[in-house]
């Protein structure tokens, strides 16, 4: 209670008189008074909230306006790949030589035939990031292979080659979450590098995962500062290279760990994967190929190659939780463009490209109309939520939640349902709407973009009915924690909510 308050109270309390404070006369007056906070005056929000049993909205506020969603965006790609793709569906990347075996000697080429499997050595697989490849090693000396005459060949071509989503700040792309998208894909393609201090004055010592390659070079211009000095973060990766220049300066004894976004995912993992034959005594004479610098392209025609080794991915019920506990960017667009290759929509544009973002948006909004989305007037630029050319209502989304709650297949509605994050567990709702009443559980996607920020998901209180709600904010210039506590209040008003 504020000091006002409570003098007022005091003093009618004095005079006999017990205080009256105007309290919100509905649930609706309720999450109004939430959204007219004075530090709110120049946000745009939209709240959309159903009620599952009868599909019934209890409240509406700017529900059927276009917002930016940022990664609420995730719902629908993962919605729409849970319902075509299926939970248990997996990647396969194979691996193949295409020459015969002579005196311990491959005469020919090894070649990595990509699926668009965006988790191989990622967080889904073993620590090891390195160790699928080790499998692969052991495979060639399974068959008695010591020497590699020829190249090592990348083959990304099941998607296409634009590299990133549509219009997505340059600013990013030397970061994780904005890594290069490819039919091969390695660690997720990106670098983790250490700074570690030393003494004052000396520059950090660096090192980097994995497996300390080559195919990342660094300019060491970090310095560690005096003792009692604060982290100053500092990197850059000139555009188009591998070449990083560090320039933090770190505390003595202290650290710096960067997660950096590499360029060619493809030219990444052949280049760590001749790092790993040679370190498993496999020598290379050839080098390292992309397939579209091949003037003739790889056959796989029965006799042509050979398959030697196959890596299959976690299913998609886990990599759909990563996408939407985790939020990784990554996984979500590479599961777009899966979609549009499994199923591709029924009438392409000529200038569409088959393994391309728009390929897997037309099939996604085959899934979305299907679900009652008005998709005319939905714009799906890419699968993860980083281009601001997305635009979604409340309305669409929780539209869409309420499909897959009733969906006809349990096992999609269960593996959906299971990706999503909840309060003080594991992603990105860990530390947000803490202590909430025994018995309740909030399962949503946040999202989050410069002046951009959401929360969708499902409430179910104690008692009482199931809700579907959706709340996104843009053009706002408070502290991003002040919307993220007025949309964390709404979901408390909803849990309290009696209709």
């Amino acid at each position: 209670m504020s000091l006002a308050r409570s003098l007022v109270c005091c003093l009618l309390l004095t005079l006999g008189v017990a205080p009256v404070f105007a309290q919100p006369a509905s649930f609706g007056q309720a999450i109004d008074q939430v959204l007219q906070d004075s530090i709110f005056a120049d946000a745009l929000w939209g709240v959309h909230v159903v009620r599952l049993s009868d599909d019934s909205t209890q409240y509406a506020h700017q529900g059927g306006r276009n917002f930016v969603p940022a990664s609420n965006m995730k719902l629908y790609t993962t919605a729409a790949a849970l319902d075509r793709l299926g939970p248990d569906f997996r990647y396969e990347t194979k691996v193949y030589i295409d020459g015969p075996v002579q005196d311990g000697t491959l005469q020919g080429n090894v070649l990595i035939r990509g699926a668009g499997d965006p988790t191989l050595g990622g967080r889904l697989g073993p620590d090891d990031a390195v160790a699928p490849l080790r499998a692969w090693a052991d495979s060639l000396k399974i068959l008695g292979i010591q020497h590699i005459a020829g190249d090592l060949v990348g083959d990304d071509d099941v998607f296409d080659d634009t590299p990133y989503g549509k219009d997505w700040a340059w600013g990013d792309l030397q970061y994780y979450w904005a890594a290069e998208l490819g039919g091969l894909a390695f660690r997720e393609n990106v670098v983790d590098v250490v700074m570690q201090g030393q003494t004052p004055g000396a520059p950090a010592r660096l090192s980097w995962e994995p497996i300390d390659t080559r195919y990342v070079t660094f300019e060491n211009a970090t310095q560690t500062g005096p003792s009692g000095s604060s982290l100053d973060e500092g990197h850059y990766r000139y555009p188009g290279t591998n070449r990083f220049r560090l320039s933090s300066q770190v505390p003595p004894g202290g650290q710096d760990r960067e997660t950096l976004s590499v360029t060619n995912p493809t030219r990444y993992l052949t280049h760590v994967l001749r790092e790993v034959l040679i370190d498993e005594g496999i020598s290379v004479d050839g080098t390292i190929q992309d397939v579209d610098d091949l003037s003739i392209k790889p056959s796989y025609a029965p006799g042509q190659t050979q398959v030697v080794a196959t890596h299959v991915s976690p299913p998609l019920a886990e990599i759909a939780a990563a996408i939407n506990k985790e939020s990784v960017n990554l996984y979500a667009e590479h599961v777009l463009r899966t979609l549009g290759i499994e199923h591709p929509p029924g009438d392409v544009p000529e200038d569409v490209a088959s393994g391309s973002t728009e390929m897997g948006a037309l099939a996604a909004r085959e899934v979305f109309g299907a679900a009652a989305v008005d998709t005319s007037r939905l714009v799906m630029a890419d699968g993860s939520g980083l281009s601001r050319h997305n635009l979604i209502s409340p309305r669409a989304t929780t539209t869409l939640l309420q499909h897959l709650w009733n969906h006809p297949d349990a096992a999609v509605r269960d593996a959906y349902l299971a990706s999503l994050a909840r309060p003080d567990e594991d992603g990105t709702l860990s530390y947000r709407l803490s202590n909430l009443p025994a018995g309740a559980v909030v399962r949503a996607k946040t999202g989050t973009l410069t002046q951009v920020s959401g929360l969708s998901g499902y409430v179910t209180p104690p008692e009482g009915p199931s809700y579907a709600f959706s709340i996104l904010c843009n053009n706002y210039t408070s502290d991003v924690r002040r919307v993220r506590a007025a949309q964390d209040r709404i979901v408390r008003l909803i849990l309290e909510y009696t209709p």
